[in-house]
């Protein structure tokens, strides 16, 4: 064996070693318990930041931290996303320490404008997950949708692709029922790209909208009225859409008080397990009631259908929906839950057990909490 040779095979093997360990490994879960919690005090501030409005939670596990979004549209501070550390052991959650702190850029390299500046390009950060494969990271933005006469903004969602430090590299092509209309077609305002999961060895992509297209049905009410919202499959090297999957929300978990006011019930976040499983986050919020209904179901995409080509699941029923198994109620915990949005798989425990990791946003509210939830999985 020359020396060529030698080089090449063994820069292979380094290369199967380092993609062996960032390889997803299917996850077994069967019922979770909850370790602790932790808040971070409203008005924080780090870096000339306030920190608030966590949209999102990633595990970089190779350096041991966690990217949280912030969903803050350039109103407060310019668009930005966290890097942090969360330290916890099997009996409690210890600490939250802020590590670091990034703009979101443009393709020209600055931050995104406020409202005020300018509308039409102003961001609504939501989701956030890290490409351990590539080395970089992926974030959506759910666009915007008003419609105020000579005011009028029509903004698409976005699916965009960053480096570490927050500058634009390139974005997903998005398929046509997810462009912002004038009319009652396409997303709703506030409902669309929300959660977001990579699968099988970071070549998919899921993304989900949180609420039903306009043409699929519904908002949730107080009982079924078959809201369904789709989830999007993406090839991550084409950044092309290759299927979408129909999955049927509960109701909203309380009336509202008064009775005509806002609740909603949607999907904040999705999460890939391996071995077509994934968990759906459903988040129900009623006006009178400040905590938050938050359900974590178990789904199983092997058996769903492709409903790319059925435009309107008001008119054409889904005959392949995802099936989904409640695997926590987390109102049954007996402590305060706030608006959860994020979820990520954490570090394992001693015992070889996985965890996961929760985040909620506080809406820059002094009436709601940033919470951080550590949860053990029992397989």
């Amino acid at each position: 064996m020359n020396n060529i040779q030698y080089r090449t095979i063994m820069g292979l093997l380094a290369l199967l070693l380092v993609t062996g360990s960032m390889a997803q490994r299917p996850v077994t879960i069967s019922s979770l318990r909850l370790i602790g919690e932790k808040e971070i005090a409203n008005g924080f501030s780090f870096k000339g930041t306030t920190v608030g409005g966590l949209s999102s939670i990633d595990y970089d596990r190779r350096r041991g931290v966690y990217y949280l979004i912030c969903d803050d549209r350039s109103a407060i501070n310019p668009a930005r996303f966290y890097t942090a550390k969360i330290f916890f052991t099997a009996k409690g959650v210890d600490s939250v320490v802020m590590v670091k702190v990034d703009s979101l850029l443009q393709p020209d390299g600055t931050v995104y404008p406020n409202a005020k500046q300018n509308p039409a390009h102003t961001p609504d950060p939501e989701a956030m997950r890290y490409d351990p494969l590539r080395n970089r990271l992926i974030w959506s933005s759910e666009g915007e949708r008003i419609l105020r006469g000579t005011d009028t903004v029509l903004q698409n969602p976005s699916i965009n692709i960053i480096s570490l430090q927050g500058r634009y590299r390139d974005s997903f092509r998005l398929p046509a029922n997810l462009r912002m209309q004038a009319t009652e077609k396409g997303p709703r305002q506030n409902g669309v790209l929300e959660g977001m999961s990579f699968d099988r060895n970071y070549q998919i992509l899921y993304v989900n909208a949180e609420e039903p297209l306009y043409e699929d049905g519904p908002r949730a009410g107080l009982t079924d009225n078959h809201p369904w919202i789709r989830i999007y499959r993406f090839d991550v090297r084409t950044r092309r859409n290759t299927a979408q999957y129909a999955y049927q929300l509960d109701p909203v978990a309380y009336p509202a008080t008064p009775a005509n006011a806002f609740m909603v019930n949607g999907v904040p976040d999705i999460l890939a397990l391996g071995g077509n499983k994934m968990i759906v986050m459903e988040r129900s919020f009623s006006t009178g009631r400040l905590p938050c209904t938050i359900k974590l179901y178990l789904t199983d995409l092997g058996r769903a259908g492709d409903i790319r080509n059925n435009s309107s699941l008001r008119q054409t029923a889904p005959t392949k929906p995802l099936t989904k198994k409640l695997l926590l109620n987390l109102d049954s915990l007996g402590v305060y839950v706030d608006n959860l949005e994020g979820m990520t798989l954490g570090p394992r425990l001693p015992n070889g057990h996985q965890t996961l990791v929760l985040v909620a946003d506080n809406n820059f509210n002094a009436f709601e909490k940033t919470q951080i939830f550590v949860f053990e999985i029992i397989p």
